[in-house]
Parts: structure tokens; sequence; C-alpha cells
């Protein structure tokens, strides 16, 4: 998906909303075990009550790979009634990728031309030999880790060399030679509020996959405050505060609830930016 359709889906749907299809086979509703794919019957349901409100999805690959073979059809199946029944949505391989040239490429195979996804997130910390593979794809995005949501980030994130340039600002600036932001997005926490200034002063075109909104403690409003540019620029992911709004059989509609929630909220937002 090129950047200009994106954006068009979001001012279509007044909202820049990613749902994170985040199944965990202990957390979904007791009723959906009895289902020959308990996972995809679960994503299913929730797809179909969500896509009015979102542009996004983006299944999380630890979910479904600690099932094994299950949990891979369950997601291949996933993806696959995505792109057959809402072509509009914009599908993220959450899978944080990244290693030696050569099984990059590999990966990169595995996600965009077997799964056909329309992006993958992809860890820097190997270089540039280890993100481009994934590039060069027709319409297809790496989202890089740039300044995460976990309390971790720390660690490594914010140090400062000796001029104060911190890891995360040499990490989007060293970035920005391999790609443009048509094919490049960056990975931000929500949690990181003002931080998103900083961001953008060094990357102010690029779009931004925004977790954290929600069960993390994101604000919504600080995202939009700091991050949002004049196409919107931003991808924010809900998960657990959606897909698991319910633990009963309204589960389906309780996610479609909270997704409506949000997407008035964002389309709030985009109008006050003039986007829509």
């Amino acid at each position: 998906m090129k950047r200009l359709e994106l954006v068009e889906n979001i001012r279509k749907k007044g909202s820049f909303l990613c749902v994170g299809l985040d199944p965990d086979i202990k957390k979904i509703p007791e009723h959906l075990l009895n289902d020959e794919c308990p996972l995809f019957a679960f994503n299913k349901a929730i797809i179909d009550a969500t896509a009015p409100y979102t542009v996004a999805y983006k299944p999380n690959l630890a979910f479904y790979e600690s099932l094994g073979v299950e949990g891979w059809v369950a997601l291949e199946k996933t993806i696959e009634y995505i792109k057959t029944n809402y072509p509009d949505q914009f599908i993220i391989a959450d899978a944080k990728r990244g290693d030696i040239g050569n099984t990059s490429q590999l990966y990169a195979r595995s996600f965009f031309e077997h799964l056909d996804v329309d992006a993958i997130t992809v860890a820097p910390y190997m270089g540039e030999d280890s993100v481009t593979p994934f590039l060069g794809y027709d319409g297809k995005w790496v989202i890089l880790l740039a300044l995460t949501s976990n309390k971790g980030s720390h660690d490594f994130q914010l140090i400062a060399d000796n001029d104060g340039k911190r890891l995360f600002e040499h990490v989007l600036e060293t970035s920005a030679k391999w790609a443009s932001d048509e094919d490049m997005m960056y990975v931000v926490g929500a949690t990181q509020g003002e931080m998103f200034k900083d961001i953008r002063a060094v990357s102010p075109n690029s779009f931004l996959l925004v977790p954290g909104v929600g069960a993390q403690g994101g604000s919504l409003q600080d995202v939009a405050k700091y991050g949002m540019i004049d196409d919107c620029g931003l991808l924010v992911n809900s998960s657990r505060g959606i897909i698991y709004a319910s633990k009963g059989e309204d589960f389906a509609e309780a996610a479609g609830s909270e997704a409506k929630k949000l997407r008035d909220e964002m389309s709030e937002l985009l109008k006050a930016r003039n986007i829509i």
C-alpha cells in the first residue's frame, strides 16, 4: 500500500486506528476453544466488529508462533481474511525481525511474498545490511523500532553521545539514508509524551506507528499534539484495550464499541488539524 492510499483511507474513515491482533489462547472467550481454529475465530469476529473504525491491523507474531503450526495457520487465515474482505486495511506483521543480510532476505520473502503483508517491524540494532533486504518491495514498508513504549527503552535508546545526541536520534538520522518516508516508518511509544517533539525534529515527515495507547497508559491527546503532521503521519495501535474489552460472548461487540470510541476521538483530532 502506497502512502497516498493510506492517507486517503485515514481521511475517508476519520481514523488513524490500528488494532493489534494479539490473541492469547489463555485469554480468549472459552466458548471459542471448541472451534476448529480458535485464534482465527476470535480474530475474525474482532475484525468484523472493528473494521469500520480502523485503517490497520497488526498481528503480533509471538501470539501465533507460541502455538506452533496451529498458530501459523491461524495467522495465515487471518491475513487472508483481511485481504479478501477488507482490502483497504493496512496489515502490519509485528515480527521485530533484523538479522544478518541473507537471513533478513528470507524473512522479507516470508512476509512480503508469502504472507503478502504491507509492513513488518524491524529491529535496527544490527545496522544497514540487516534492514535493507526488507526494502525495495513495491508498496511495502519497513517499520523501524526507534523509541519504544516499554520501561526498558531507557536502558539503551536514551543513551547520549558526547554531543548529547541520543541513540534513538542516531537511528532516525542514519536510517533516513536507507529509505524515504514513502517506505519506512518508525515505532514510537505513546508513553513517550513530549518526546514526540524530539522525534519530529529529526523525522518531520515520517509516519509513526504508535503502540501504548489504552492498557499501557499512553495519551492519544499527547500523541496527536506532539506527533501529528499535515497528512496525519500516525498509526496509533490499541490491542488489549480493544480485543479484550469483554471476556464473554459479547467480546466482538465490546471490541467494536471500544474501537468506535477511539475512532470518534481521532476524528475530532483530525478535524482540529483540518485533515478531514
